[in-house]
């Protein structure tokens, strides 16, 4: 925010770019449905063959409607699928 260059100028119009095409986008939610809250997570071992690191994943919904989700590389090589497991469950209950 300091020195802003045009590569910060050109990301900006990049965004409202996007956010003018899903203006319509949303989540509807009833007036007295029962709203579910489900989540799921997952874990690959060793995936990446370079550094043996797992990528874990997780994804909730309520009502059907993804609201929070995430992937990323664990920042620990694990030494079983159990680790890798557990691990990815500890950060999808974070």
């Amino acid at each position: 925010m300091k020195t802003p260059t045009e590569l910060h100028l050109q990301a900006v119009r990049k965004i409202f770019r996007y956010l003018k095409g899903t203006i319509d986008y949303g989540l509807f939610y009833k007036k007295g449905k029962s709203q579910e809250l489900v989540g799921f997570c997952d874990s690959d071992y060793a995936g990446d063959l370079n550094d043996r690191r797992s990528t874990s994943g997780y994804v909730f919904f309520l009502s059907r409607a993804a609201i929070s989700w995430s992937s990323r590389k664990q920042p620990v090589v694990t030494l079983s699928t159990t680790e890798a497991e557990f691990i990815a469950a500890a950060s999808c209950a974070c």
